[in-house]
C-alpha cells in the first residue's frame, strides 16, 4: 500500500512538472506593452492600437497590455512625452501614421520620426470619399460634374486642419480628375467625430477620411462610400468602387504603425518584431483586420525607416504644390 501511495505521489509530481513546463513554454516572450495613443477614443490611432493590443493579448503573444490616450498638439504632445521620458518607456509603443510625416514637414511640431525609434508599420487604411445615406450623390462622377461646373459649390470635410492628411488626400483625388487641387474647398474640423457630425447634419456634403473609420457605418446604412483610394476592390469591401476603376489614378494608403522611445534596445525591438509577425498568422487578427477594412502592411526596422523617408518626399512634393510649404 505504501508503495502505491509513493507511486501516486510520484505521478502527481511528474504531472505537475509537465504542466509547469507546458505553461512556461506557452508564456509570452513579452511581459507588457503600454500603448500611447496621440488622439482621442474612437479615432484611427485608437482603433489600431486597441485592436492590435487585443489580439496580442488574446493570442498570448503579450502577457499584459495597457492604453493611454494622450491628445494634444496634433500628436506632438505624445511625441514630446516619448522623447522627454525615454528612460522610463522601455515597454512603450506609440501608434502613429502618415501625419507624423506631414506635421513635421509643416512645422506643427519640431520633432520627426528621426527623433524616435521606428519599430514597424503594421496596417494600411485607404482613403474614402463619403456622403450621408440620403445624399443627392450616389456616384463619384456626379461629384466630378458638380466640381467642373463650380468648384466652390463642392465642400469636402475632414477631421483635421488644412494641409493635413484628410485635406491632402482630397486634393490628390480632385487632382486625379484633372482639376487644380488648390481649388478644393476643404472644411476643417478638429476631430473625425465632428467632421462626421457635419456630414450627417448636412453641413458639408462630402467627407474625406479613412475607410476603417466608416466601413461599419456604411454597412449599417448610415453613410455611403462613393470611392476609395485603393488600387483594386478590397475583399473586405467588395461593393465599394475604387477611383482607379473610374479612370482616376489616385492611390493612397495611410499606414499605421508603432514607434518606441529613442534609444530602444535591439533586444526589445526583436521581441516586438517577433510578436507582430506571429500576430498576422492568427484568426483573431484576420477578424479585426477585415472588420475595419485594413490591409496587412508590415515593414519593420530599416525597411520601415526607408519607407518613411520616401513618404516624406512624396508628401513634401504635394504640400509644396498646394502652397503649404
Amino acid at each position: 500500500m505504501l508503495k502505491n501511495i509513493k507511486k501516486r505521489l510520484s505521478c502527481s509530481i511528474i504531472a505537475a512538472s509537465i504542466a509547469t513546463l507546458s505553461s512556461a513554454a506557452l508564456a509570452a516572450d513579452l511581459a507588457e506593452i503600454h500603448f500611447i495613443i496621440p488622439g482621442g477614443a474612437g479615432g484611427g490611432w485608437d482603433m489600431t492600437a486597441r485592436g492590435i493590443g487585443d489580439v496580442l493579448m488574446k493570442e498570448d503573444l503579450v502577457d499584459q497590455v495597457s492604453f493611454q490616450n494622450l491628445s494634444g498638439g496634433g500628436g506632438g504632445k505624445a511625441i514630446a512625452h516619448m522623447i522627454e521620458t525615454a528612460d522610463r518607456q522601455e515597454d512603450t509603443l506609440m501608434v502613429n501614421s502618415t501625419p507624423i510625416v506631414i506635421r513635421s514637414l509643416s512645422g506643427i511640431f519640431p520633432n520627426s520620426f528621426r527623433d524616435l525609434t521606428p519599430v514597424a508599420s503594421t496596417i494600411a487604411d485607404y482613403g474614402a470619399i463619403v456622403v450621408a445615406a440620403d445624399s443627392k450623390y450616389t456616384d463619384w462622377k456626379q461629384v466630378v460634374a458638380d466640381f467642373k461646373k463650380d468648384p466652390k459649390a463642392v465642400k469636402i470635410a475632414g477631421g483635421s486642419a488644412r494641409g493635413s492628411m484628410d485635406h491632402l488626400v482630397a486634393a490628390a483625388v480632385f487632382k486625379g480628375e484633372g482639376f487644380d487641387p488648390r481649388e478644393v474647398r476643404y472644411i476643417a474640423y478638429d476631430a473625425g467625430g465632428k467632421a462626421m457630425a457635419g456630414l450627417l447634419s448636412g453641413e458639408t456634403p462630402l467627407l474625406s477620411t479613412g475607410l476603417g473609420e466608416v466601413l461599419e457605418m456604411s454597412k449599417s446604412g448610415l453613410v455611403r462610400i462613393l470611392a476609395i483610394t485603393a488600387p483594386e476592390r478590397l475583399a473586405a469591401a467588395p461593393n465599394i468602387p475604387t477611383l482607379t476603376e473610374m479612370g482616376n489614378d489616385t492611390v493612397f494608403a495611410n499606414w499605421r504603425g508603432f514607434f518606441a522611445a529613442p534609444g530602444a534596445s535591439k533586444e526589445k525591438i526583436a521581441q516586438w518584431d517577433k510578436a507582430f509577425t506571429a500576430m498576422y498568422k492568427t484568426d483573431q487578427w484576420i477578424t479585426v483586420r477585415d472588420r475595419n477594412g485594413w490591409i496587412d502592411n508590415y515593414k519593420a526596422g530599416d525597411d520601415f525607416y526607408r519607407f518613411l523617408e520616401a513618404q516624406e518626399k512624396q508628401m513634401g512634393d504635394l504640400m509644396r504644390e498646394l502652397g503649404f510649404l
